[in-house]
């Protein structure tokens, strides 16, 4: 029963176990210590190997999460991870160690790598809201409508398109300026807008009286700087809503002058009392951010107090740049076109949703493009597509108010990729072209050249156009600014 020993790893002696017989009668010969004599009984154990059955069992339990491995100790951080011991892998499922099972299930399950789950869009619009802006940005203008009789249009417009103006530009660069202060907290926010939309309002006060004289239209040219001012503020914090109810005067007011003449005193208070609420509901606004968090010191001591750096406000000067070149585009058209500015303005509240569907869409493209090659044709195709889709639309709304629809179509494409390249921190581009823009078509209509007003804003608007959506599938048409 005995036999040599195998010197070789693995071999006969791990499976025989050798019992020295007890002998008492002297040796004859002196033998090697490895040597086995006739005193040696060896008893070879059974051979057992790994069971196959367990190891598949457990490579079927486990094959959603063996699959994606990519080395064989993943396989065995998972095993681990399930509670397995040495003593058990050996005795249930045959295999020496934990690593020897990993190895094998590892060869089993095949390689699968399923797509991550597809999470929540982070981009994701707020359709009520979008739409509610629109309608805000375009309520306004019911109190000229209102007011219409108690005032000389063509002698007060100036002041008021001039005081316009500043508060568009003004109230552009205030908005960024404030959404760069949120980073601070709500607080450093409300802030700047406490001490930024006054200064504004005196501004574009003072811009309009130097323009139209000093007189009763001043109060009238005060009046729209501290609602443009004071409405700001509320749309900046999200307070679409609180604005809408201060405005609940002007639209009853206009809404009943096709059956009832309000007279003159009701075509003077009704605008003064939605003037008086939304200054009534900014100030409880600001009071509630100011309140909301206060921190020690930080009034006296600004952001040092907290850390936080404040930004340069020529950071927010191409933005103001851009509110006023689009003013002067939009003043162009209105010129010519007053319904078409009406629908451009309403319009203003899908464009905004327009531009959340861009970067949700892009998000999404992002995850599904391999190469960047693939992701630049379905960024061209996302942004052709969002264009398109809010471009399309006003031309039956053009038709409808009698506008041709080659300026309103090519403004609109413009003011639309210029916020959207706006939306991407490129603010620069946008505030040159469309101040570039705003200058030609403004000199034509002031020299009246040819090719004539209307001609010279469509094909400038459409030069702009092509200009900015270019600029913008170049620089949006990379992952890197949607990653």
């Amino acid at each position: 029963m005995s036999g040599p020993i195998s010197l070789e790893p693995g071999g006969a002696e791990q499976d025989t176990l050798a019992l020295r017989l007890a002998d008492v009668r002297p040796r004859r010969r002196r033998r090697p210590r490895w040597a086995l004599d006739d005193s040696t009984l060896a008893i070879r154990l059974p051979l057992r190997g790994p069971d196959e059955d367990a190891v598949s069992r457990l490579a079927a339990d486990l094959a959603d999460r063996i699959g994606p491995a990519v080395h064989p100790y993943e396989v065995a951080a998972l095993l681990e991870a399930e509670g397995l011991t040495a003593g058990t892998i050996n005795e249930r499922y045959g295999h020496p160690d934990l690593f020897s099972l990993a190895a094998a299930l590892y060869e089993r399950v095949p390689r699968t790598f399923p797509e991550p789950a597809r999470g929540p869009d982070p981009w994701r619009p707020d359709t009520v809201r979008c739409l509610l802006r629109g309608v805000l940005f375009a309520l306004p203008g019911l109190a000229y409508l209102l007011t219409a009789p108690l005032w000389d249009a063509g002698a007060h417009a100036s002041a008021l398109i001039v005081a316009g103006l500043v508060s568009w530009a003004w109230g552009q660069a205030l908005g960024h300026r404030a959404h760069l202060r949120m980073v601070a907290g709500r607080r450093e926010a409300a802030l700047t807008l406490l001490v930024g939309a006054p200064a504004g309002a005196v501004l574009a006060t003072a811009a309009g009286a130097l323009s139209g004289g000093v007189g009763p239209v001043t109060l009238v040219v005060a009046a729209q700087s501290l609602y443009l001012a004071a409405a700001g503020v509320l749309l900046v914090l999200a307070r679409e809503r609180l604005l809408l109810a201060a405005l609940t005067p002007l639209v009853a007011g206009a809404a009943v002058l096709p059956w009832w003449e309000p007279g003159e005193a009701a075509r003077a208070g009704l605008p003064a009392l939605a003037l008086l609420a939304t200054l009534a509901v900014t100030g409880r606004v600001l009071w509630s951010a100011l309140a909301a968090n206060p921190a020690s010191g930080a009034a006296a001591s600004g952001s040092a107090a907290s850390g936080v750096v404040r930004p340069s406000p020529l950071r927010s000067l191409p933005y103001g740049l851009f509110g006023l070149a689009a003013g002067v585009l939009v003043l162009l058209e209105g010129r010519r076109e007053p319904y078409a500015v009406i629908v451009l303005t309403v319009s203003m509240g899908p464009a905004e949703w327009l531009l959340y569907r861009y970067r949700g869409l892009s998000v999404a493209a992002l995850r599904a493009a391999a190469t960047p090659a693939g992701f630049l044709l379905r960024s061209a195709g996302i942004l052709g597509l969002c264009l398109a889709a809010y471009v399309l639309p006003l031309w039956p709304a053009a038709l409808l108010t009698g506008a041709a629809p080659d300026a309103l179509l090519t403004l609109a494409a413009v003011l639309w990729t210029a916020l959207l390249l706006q939306a991407f921190g490129a603010a620069w581009p946008s505030a040159l072209v469309c101040l570039a823009t705003a200058a030609g078509a403004g000199t034509v209509t002031l020299l009246d050249a040819p090719p004539g007003p209307g001609a010279a804003l469509a094909l400038s608007c459409g030069a702009a156009a092509l200009c900015l959506t270019g600029c913008a599938l170049w620089r949006l048409g990379r992952p890197a600014p949607h990653a």
